[in-house]
């Protein structure tokens, strides 16, 4: 960290988001209106002079020999997370380590991976890490008037409601891993500002050509997967359990195979109808 320290950096800024700081400097001041954006979602400023969590991004500079790699480089903490003649790149990875970090401390909140979308009122969850397609799902579910929350993270409170963490989307338009990110506005959708009770979790996984036919599952073995779904489960098992216990009360729980998102997501909006129905009977 001395050597860093002693580069000398041109601009800097200091933050907090679900009780966690952390801060980012950059070598190059023009660079700083980038990282901005990739900041977790409702974050504030922070002037604290210490942070739990320190990025150093070392910028190639412009006129360098072309004969050499110019690599852009970046720091958390001392250790070094990426390097990449792309800056793109480099960024990327700042994002995906920042957000990760903010959902593996934060004391505040409890983060599942989890896509999130809201339907009358509450929240419908769908499990899921990388790769599952929970964003294919998510945006077809936006198609249809659903209110976006996360196509990332469910971060749930003390009280069990689910709070939103629109980033844009990262939906990948072919069958490479590169993603184009996607405000929710554009696909005309609204994202969600107030936390919601849960009211459906949805665990699914693709299957080309599979009928979409779920079966309901109890609310004891919901809770139990999605434990396996949060990202600081080891860390704060206690936290994590109480949080959850509150999160799935009075919610309905399916598992099944869907084949493709334009096929099951009507169903999956009306498993609240349904559950609204039991209710009131």
């Amino acid at each position: 960290m001395k050597k860093l320290d002693r580069l000398g950096w041109a601009a800097g800024i200091g933050m907090r988001a679900f009780g966690v700081q952390a801060g980012v400097r950059v070598s190059a001041a023009g660079i700083l209106p980038k990282v901005l954006p990739l900041l977790p979602p409702g974050w504030k400023s922070s002037r604290k002079s210490t942070v739990q969590r320190l990025y150093s991004l070392v910028v190639a500079k412009a006129g360098q020999d072309d004969r050499l790699r110019r690599l852009h480089i970046l720091y958390a903490d001392g250790e070094r997370i990426a390097r990449n003649t792309e800056l793109d790149h480099v960024l990327a990875a700042l994002e995906t380590d920042l957000h990760r970090y903010v959902a593996e401390t934060s004391p505040d909140m409890t983060f599942l991976h989890a896509g999130v979308v809201g339907w009358q009122g509450r929240a419908i969850l769908l499990p899921g890490r990388s790769l599952s397609g929970k964003t294919t799902l998510v945006r077809e579910l936006l198609r249809r008037g659903a209110t976006y929350y996360s196509d990332e993270f469910a971060v749930v409170d003390d009280f069990g409601n689910i709070h939103p963490f629109p980033r844009p989307l990262g939906i990948r338009e072919d069958s490479t891993f590169a993603q184009t990110k996607y405000a929710a506005a554009t696909l005309g959708a609204t994202s969600g500002i107030k936390p919601l009770a849960l009211g459906a979790v949805v665990f699914c996984k693709y299957k080309a050509g599979a009928r979409w036919k779920p079966a309901a599952i109890s609310q004891g073995a919901g809770a139990l997967e999605l434990m396996a779904n949060s990202i600081a489960v080891r860390n704060q098992p206690q936290d994590t359990l109480r949080r959850i216990q509150k999160l799935v009360k009075g919610a309905v729980f399916v598992k099944g195979t869907r084949g493709e998102a334009s096929e099951s997501a009507e169903s999956i909006l009306h498993l609240l109808d349904s559950s609204d129905r039991q209710e009131q009977a």
